[in-house]
């Protein structure tokens, strides 16, 4: 195999990890060349049809930023598989890698594992709430910038009231809901299935939305079971019913965090600051630890306990409720 392509390269990779690593250390490995594939799609390299001596060092900065939305931990791993993989690539003399900037490139993006606590403004999430559950009452040039507001609104409601990250929830397809039950079946992190409730505002929102769409959706010539839940609006889709990428849902949450908090918040909320939201929301409201890494799909406790910490305004006002009276 003289030239192969980016996606045989991959396949090749993953033949020698399972000679010299575990079963588990395998599977990790392909999950995150799975990820690594879309991340190269959704930056314009066809993986199925590029060759894997056009790659560059630069993927892994676009990897990096797409992981973003992981734990420290997943980030790490799948880091490290894939700058195994351009080590491999450089190996077998399919690309030339630059290894000592590759190196330098998974040191200066990647986030060090730990037992860090979840910070985000709750506050400022709640007032992106409230703007997006206004903006629909707005007047717009034109339908598909009234559908962008929509579709934007219901987005981040669903983020925010079901715990979805972001890939899942880009991944959803109207069929997915059932809406009398107001839940959806997924395939989530590790290729398991579950269940994911969806709260009555973020279902009035996303019908809102559908109903907006009908028309489209009635001439797209496909069930309406298989369309995307959201779907973009721009002239890039032209007449079809296309998905959002998981570039497209950060870019929703940035665009509305600008508009609702000003340019300075920018970068201060991301879209898994909406699946902490629902974490400590659900911790709140109940105290139920359990409970929360149910509804949160945590494979570990321990995890969720990261969540049940409160912030110094609380600890202050309920340090003064008990002493200052």
């Amino acid at each position: 195999m003289d030239n192969p392509t980016i996606a045989q390269a991959i396949d090749k990779y993953l033949e020698s990890v399972k000679l010299a690593r575990s079963l588990n250390t395998s599977r990790t490995y392909a999950n995150a060349m799975h990820v690594l594939s879309a991340v190269l799609k959704e930056n314009d390299v066809n993986p199925q049809a590029s060759p894997a001596s056009k790659l560059s060092e630069d993927a892994v900065v676009w990897m990096a930023i797409a992981l973003k939305d992981y734990s420290p931990a997943s980030e790490q791993l799948y880091l490290a598989a894939t700058t195994g993989f351009f080590k491999f690539l450089a190996a077998e003399r399919l690309a030339e890698i630059n290894l000592p900037r590759l190196d330098l490139l998974r040191m200066q993006r990647a986030r060090r594992s730990g037992q860090r606590l979840p910070q985000f403004p709750r506050e400022d999430i709640e007032r992106v709430l409230g703007f997006v559950n206004t903006i629909t009452n707005n007047t717009f040039d034109s339908p598909e910038i009234r559908l962008r507001a929509m579709r934007d609104c219901a987005f981040l409601l669903t983020l925010a009231d079901t715990g979805l990250r972001v890939h899942e929830a880009c991944n959803l397809r109207r069929g997915d809901i059932d809406w009398n039950e107001g839940r959806a079946v997924i395939i989530g992190k590790g290729d398991k299935q579950a269940v994911v409730r969806f709260s009555t505002r973020s279902l009035t929102a996303l019908k809102s939305y559908l109903s907006s769409r009908a028309a489209q959706d009635g001439r797209s010539g496909h069930p309406l079971a298989s369309l995307p839940l959201f779907a973009r609006h721009d002239k890039g889709a032209g007449k079809k019913v296309k998905p959002i990428t998981t570039t497209t849902g950060r870019n929703i949450v940035s665009e509305r965090v600008r508009q609702a908090l000003g340019d300075e918040a920018e970068g201060r909320i991301t879209p898994h600051s909406f699946r902490h939201y629902f974490v400590t929301t659900v911790l709140r409201a109940s105290g139920n630890l359990k409970l929360a890494q149910e509804l949160a799909r945590h494979a570990s406790i321990q995890v969720t306990q990261r969540y049940a910490h409160l912030s110094n305004d609380e600890l202050d006002k309920g340090y003064h409720d008990i002493f200052e009276k």
